[in-house]
């Protein structure tokens, strides 16, 4: 395997433009798809359907997973995800936007802007649609089995449904300039020192977001 730079990558991956969930080969992006066709769930409750973005400075994680998934509406519209967990993550200047359907009105939400008091959250799970930023990968294995990645805490009956997907993990990840578009976000704790949500109501139409 070599980075794009054309230099062989040994247990350290730097992949810059991390976009659409990991800038992996074709093939990889492929299997992605595959899995989320026959996947499990990126989250155990009925979601809206609604994207919201989630931004930060810098996304910094251990146990870090990811595989194709799906989540599903309360009518049965599943919808595909690249599901991606982190066992614990610090999130720098970390903000959350999201718009109200059909009006000019968005909900933000912004923590973690103080130094060295980062947003913090445990057995992190996101079902993502895209996502971008420059990314750092300690130890990574992709292709593993999707049965064998994941949080130790995660239903074992889900696991097993994965077994022959493909899916990805790494002890450690940096994001820089963190930028994605979700449609679920669930964790055991999520600690967001220096909270400040706002409602926005824009005169234009187009009321403020994350990015």
């Amino acid at each position: 395997m070599k980075e794009a730079q054309g230099d062989p990558a040994y247990g350290r991956t730097n992949w810059r433009r991390f976009a659409v969930a990991t800038a992996v080969p074709t093939a990889a992006v492929a299997a992605l798809v595959f899995g989320m066709a026959n996947g499990a769930f990126a989250a155990s409750f009925a979601v809206s359907g609604q994207t919201f973005k989630i931004s930060a400075d810098q996304l910094d994680g251990t146990g870090f997973a990811q595989y194709g998934g799906f989540v599903e509406k309360t009518d049965g519209t599943k919808i595909p995800v690249a599901v991606s967990s982190i066992d614990s993550a610090k999130l720098y200047n970390l903000c959350q936007s999201v718009k109200t359907p059909g009006l000019p009105i968005s909900l933000t939400i912004r923590a973690g802007r103080e130094d060295g008091k980062p947003a913090k959250a445990t057995n992190l799970l996101i079902g993502v649609n895209e996502l971008s930023g420059d990314a750092e990968f300690t130890d990574i294995n992709i292709g593993q089995d999707a049965s064998t990645v994941g949080p130790a805490s995660e239903n074992a009956e889900e696991k097993k449904a994965r077994t022959g997907m493909f899916g990805q993990q790494a002890t450690h990840v940096k994001i820089d300039g963190l930028k994605q578009t979700a449609v679920s976000t669930t964790a055991g704790t999520f600690t967001l020192t220096g909270l400040n949500l706002k409602i926005n109501v824009s005169g234009s139409g187009t009321p403020p977001e994350c990015f």
